[in-house]
């Protein structure tokens, strides 16, 4: 009977290495900005292997924001000075246009110009809220003044 046990808990143990293993490797992988589309003060950056975490995905833009300016030019304000990123996950690629459930980019003369709606992260500002980023699992954030994020409670 020990001995069986000992087999079952070493295969517990290899199984929960192999997975912290998998998701140390995902989180490792370096992020890939495919595109950027441009809408007047509204861009679509879409991405590959973009952070899991609220936390690593608003420490990603604050660390990475001087560089999207620099090389895509974005975010490109409105007069009154707000902007609307949205960052897609690129999933499978471009796709045609024949399927509903789309977000297509006019700027694009080819047929396959869409992608999968899969909406990673988003960053807002408005002269009324400020910027505020919502990650799409339902929670919103806004930047304090001490250049912090904290989560808005939507109650």
């Amino acid at each position: 009977m020990k001995a069986k046990s000992k087999k079952i808990l070493l295969i517990l143990l290899l199984f929960c290495c192999a997975l912290s293993g998998y998701f140390l490797w995902l989180s490792l992988r370096p992020l890939e900005i495919v595109a950027v589309h441009e809408d007047g003060n509204y861009s679509s950056v879409l991405v590959k292997n973009f952070p899991f975490t609220d936390k690593g995905k608003i420490n990603w833009w604050l660390q990475n924001k001087d560089m999207l300016k620099m090389r895509y030019g974005i975010p490109k304000p409105a007069s009154y000075g707000g902007y609307d990123i949205t960052f897609w996950n690129f999933g499978s690629g471009y796709k045609k246009e024949d399927k509903y459930d789309r977000i297509c980019f006019q700027d694009m003369t080819t047929d396959k110009k869409c992608i999968e709606k899969d909406a990673i992260f988003s960053v807002d500002k408005s002269t009324n809220s400020g910027t505020v980023f919502t990650v799409y699992n339902g929670d919103n954030y806004r930047l304090d003044k001490n250049d912090k994020f904290v989560k808005i409670n939507e109650e």
